[in-house]
């Protein structure tokens, strides 16, 4: 590079202006290039968390959302060391402890985790990820038969931290259930949240799958049991009024091979605590 001396010998403006774009650049270099080893480093932990034994439910939270502090507004007072836990997740943490105090920061970090991936399943990038894992049965299938392995979505019966276990939702029966494994069973159900699995149905309503009419029939010797018998009566007048109400209201298609027409006409008289059994003579 050619340089312009003034009498006096100093560099030139010219020379000197290209000297501080050359130091800019470099810095912004320097900057950049430690904003994404930050990023890779987020996403490394996250993926050994997601990988590890008994996560297999939480997706991974975008190091972008981590990182905005408004996405973590409030969970100071639910998370112990939670400075400590936060710089832990985001790969910041330097501070020289004991081993029970790691243990102890390290399992604030998981459980900090867990409330933030609550509030991050509930947007569109969060619901994407968990779609996907629901589409490949990730989190299971309906241990009822008749569901005929539905998948089931992970939801929790209350937003409070330490207050129920995951549980396991089923579109088709509309029924939760426990899941299997020890593992997965022991998770806190605060980490999906009560609002999870109907935004998901809500965004997307394709996804609802159609009501069966099918249920099990106890029998003996072919012949219906009595009792069960009058209970399956029962119910059936019950779904029929049912689609009857849903017709008046132009809803139709709710049921999986409900009849076309309804009759006006009134039902039987039955009791509307439930059944009754018939005396037999």
């Amino acid at each position: 590079m050619q340089e312009f001396v003034l009498e006096d010998g100093d560099y030139s403006t010219h020379a000197l202006l290209l000297w501080t774009v050359k130091l800019t650049l470099a810095s912004f270099t320097l900057i950049s290039a430690s904003e994404e080893s930050s990023k890779l480093l987020i996403s490394v932990l996250a993926n050994q968390f997601i990988s590890s034994r008994g996560n297999e439910y939480f997706c991974e939270i975008d190091e972008d959302y981590l990182t905005d502090r408004f996405n973590l507004t409030g969970l100071n007072t639910d998370v112990q060391y939670y400075n400590y836990a936060l710089d832990l997740v985001t790969d910041v943490f330097d501070l020289d402890c004991d081993d029970d105090m790691r243990e102890q920061i390290e399992k604030s970090a998981r459980h900090l985790y867990g409330l933030v991936h609550a509030r991050y399943i509930t947007t569109t990038r969060g619901l994407a990820k968990m779609l996907d894992k629901y589409k490949k049965g990730d989190f299971g299938k309906c241990p009822r038969v008749i569901c005929g392995s539905h998948p089931v979505l992970p939801t929790g019966l209350a937003d409070t931290p330490h207050t129920q276990t995951v549980k396991l939702y089923c579109a088709k029966c509309e029924d939760i259930y426990n899941p299997k494994s020890s593992r997965h069973a022991s998770i806190d159900g605060a980490y999906f949240g009560t609002s999870f699995t109907n935004i998901l149905f809500q965004v997307y309503p394709a996804l609802v799958p159609e009501k069966s009419k099918d249920r099990y029939q106890p029998k003996v010797f072919g012949f219906k049991v009595h009792a069960c018998a009058a209970l399956e009566r029962w119910q059936e007048e019950k779904r029929l009024e049912m689609i009857k109400r849903l017709k008046d209201q132009g809803i139709t298609g709710v049921f999986k091979g409900a009849v076309e027409e309804v009759p006006d006409d009134d039902m039987d008289d039955e009791d509307e605590e439930g059944p009754i059994a018939e005396t037999r003579p």
